[in-house]
């Protein structure tokens, strides 16, 4: 595990704004909460460094893709099954656009995005031949009613 850092409150309103907008210029942002320019980028650049800030991505809609379901997968895997084992019997299942472990039964839980049911059923069964994995519990997603980066300090 790496060190925890610790954010003063320009660094947490710097954060929540590019949650909100990754895009959003470091002007814009010093405008905003009463920094430079220099100074707002400086301190991105710090965050990158350290890892608190790990990347940027788009938010995609996948139905407009196509991948019009989204399913929750409870794993279970053979006793003595590590983390870096689920990891590696997710490989290629590109499907998989979330997995994290959980106290309680399951290992592991994940979010798929799939294009219809029939296609769901194929990624259960590709899970369910993986190395260590015994068995799966599987939940279609109806709507999704919050979905939102993680916010500090809570």
């Amino acid at each position: 595990m790496g060190t925890t850092e610790r954010l003063d409150d320009a660094d947490r309103k710097i954060l929540a704004l590019l949650r909100r907008d990754g895009r959003r210029s470091y002007a814009d942002i010093g405008r905003e909460i009463g920094l430079s320019t220099p100074t707002v980028k400086r301190r991105v650049d710090h965050l990158e460094s350290t890892g608190v800030i790990r990347g940027y991505a788009a938010v995609v809609d996948t139905a407009r893709l196509g991948q019009g379901i989204e399913a929750i997968t409870e794993i279970y895997c053979a006793d003595r099954t590590t983390p870096s084992d689920v990891v590696a019997n997710l490989a290629g299942i590109d499907e998989v656009v979330s997995a994290v472990t959980v106290s309680g039964e399951p290992d592991a839980v994940l979010r798929l995005q799939v294009d219809d049911v029939r296609h769901l059923e194929r990624v259960i069964e590709d899970l369910r031949h993986r190395p260590d994995v015994v068995r799966t519990r599987t939940m279609i997603v109806l709507s999704v009613l919050v979905d939102r980066p993680t916010a500090l300090g809570r």
